[in-house]
């Protein structure tokens, strides 16, 4: 049976509060040492889950094949939205 995870994106890092938006739900503030050092704004992770349900966020994981995923879907979508655009004035 695999594990279960959870997936955040790592929207901020703010003194030693780093801000995680998840999947779903809302924003979650945790202190920045509770994840592992290399993770940075920007960054997918995944964080398993304890049983109960809980993250386990000292064994978070960037999932960098994700992350690549999602920014070539958002590129594709401002593209899309680019080509829809008369004024020409959307950017990223």
């Amino acid at each position: 049976m695999s594990e279960r995870t959870v997936v955040f994106v790592v929207d901020r890092v703010e003194g030693d509060v780093v801000v995680l938006i998840p999947d779903e739900g809302e924003a979650l503030e945790l202190p920045g040492s509770a994840l592992p050092r290399y993770i940075a704004e920007g960054a997918v992770i995944r964080v398993p889950l304890a049983e109960g349900g809980t993250p386990v966020w000292a064994r978070a994981e960037r999932d960098e094949g994700l992350e690549d995923h999602l920014l070539e879907e958002g590129r594709q979508r401002l593209d899309w939205l680019k080509k829809r655009d008369p004024g020409g004035d959307i950017a990223l």
